[in-house]
């Protein structure tokens, strides 16, 4: 199979920053790590010039780009940290809320669901954020994860009801048993 290959436009990344974003934290579940984490990501990857291959639309070939530079330098930084004593600091002042910021339950609840994300298995993790919060198809992100396909729809189906099973209402009836099959929204 003859892969096309074109040169990332450094010029159109500006677009993916909020879905980059959004994964980044769902892998470190802090906001502060994820704002270093894509902070970091986009230093490499623009530090020099990146062919990109394969057969899919330009921005989605690029955000599965993305998200393999990603994933590469979230391991990356989890080795290095590994190796290095933990300290903490207290933030010396506070900024005042944005006005423009969603409303605070909006925002606590985008916060509660990336926690959960952030406390799956690895590999539930990656697989969520390729396909729910980068947006990118089961193939590139089976490219970008150097999974198989089928690998990732397994992974996706068990991390959203994961999900799905911590969020689920105690007092609401199972629907094990009734013959709904277990349907799990978006799943």
């Amino acid at each position: 199979m003859l892969w096309a290959v074109r040169r990332l436009d450094p010029g159109t990344l500006h677009q993916h920053i909020d879905p980059m974003y959004r994964a980044a934290w769902a892998l470190t579940g802090s906001r502060e790590d994820a704002e270093d984490l894509v902070q970091d990501t986009f230093m490499q990857v623009l530090s020099r010039p990146r062919m990109i291959r394969g057969d899919a639309p330009e921005g989605a070939g690029e955000r599965a780009y993305l998200m393999q530079a990603l994933r590469n330098t979230f391991y990356t930084r989890m080795r290095t940290a590994s190796r290095r004593p933990r300290t903490t600091t207290m933030p010396e002042e506070l900024t005042p809320a944005d006005p423009r910021a969603p409303a605070p339950q909006r925002v606590a609840e985008v916060n509660e669901i990336l926690d959960a994300v952030s406390e799956l298995p690895e590999d539930f993790r990656l697989a969520l954020a390729a396909i729910d919060i980068l947006g990118l198809s089961y193939r590139e992100a089976a490219t970008a994860l150097d999974v198989p396909e089928a690998t990732i729809t397994t992974r996706l189906y068990r991390a959203r009801r994961r999900i799905a099973e911590r969020f689920a209402d105690p007092s609401a009836p199972s629907r094990e048993g009734s013959g709904a099959g277990g349907v799990i929204p978006g799943g």
